[in-house]
């Protein structure tokens, strides 16, 4: 920091690279926040379940781990306020606070966590194993599970059992796929290491 001199020396190539790597995350963050909208409206319908499958679950699960902890928690926070906000971004179109509150609001909500604990998780150990990355994003995706359903149970006042068949059995094989492909494509391209 200080020359031989005492002079204050500053490392301009540092903060250059420093600031050029955030905007880049930064941009990313934001179309990956746009990604889940789009996501949302990607809706297959589950008879007998207010919780359609989307692909929203599918980019957040790339997001963590392209991401990583700071980043994708930011991104899905942004998806979040955009929603709440008004504009159009959860599942069906659908917006505003209510959502949160509602049967599929802890599945929301825990789109924030689960990004976090993926990203954390890739941070720390890399993204570029593709089954390292399948365990990570079963971690992250567990998160959003377990908030989805216990706020399923409350809401709609069913027990696990019952939150469990309506909210997560039907969605399991899809999820895995949805794992599978964000796991190879993360194990391809992150920007949470750079």
């Amino acid at each position: 920091m200080f020359n031989k001199n005492g002079g204050l020396m500053l490392n301009v190539n540092h903060f250059q690279t420093t600031n050029s790597n955030n905007i880049k995350k930064m941009v990313f963050a934001s179309l990956f926040a746009a990604l889940m909208a789009v996501g949302a409206y990607v809706e297959i319908p589950i008879p007998a379940s207010p919780v359609p499958i989307t692909l929203q679950t599918f980019f957040v699960l790339l997001t963590g781990a392209i991401l990583g902890a700071r980043w994708g928690t930011i991104s899905v926070i942004v998806y979040l306020l955009l929603g709440i906000a008004g504009l159009p971004v959860f599942s069906g179109g659908s917006s505003g606070l209510g959502m949160i509150f509602g049967p599929t609001g802890g599945f929301l909500i825990g789109f924030m966590f689960g990004a976090f604990i993926i990203g954390y998780l890739s941070d720390r150990f890399g993204t570029k194993n593709i089954g390292l990355n399948i365990a990570i994003m079963l971690a992250g995706l567990s998160v959003i599970y377990v908030f989805g359903i216990l706020q399923l149970m409350n809401v709609a006042d069913l027990s696990l059992t019952q939150a469990l068949v309506l909210g997560m059995i039907p969605y399991l094989p899809g999820a895995v796929l949805k794992l599978i492909a964000a796991a190879v494509i993360s194990s391809r391209y992150s920007l949470n290491q750079e």
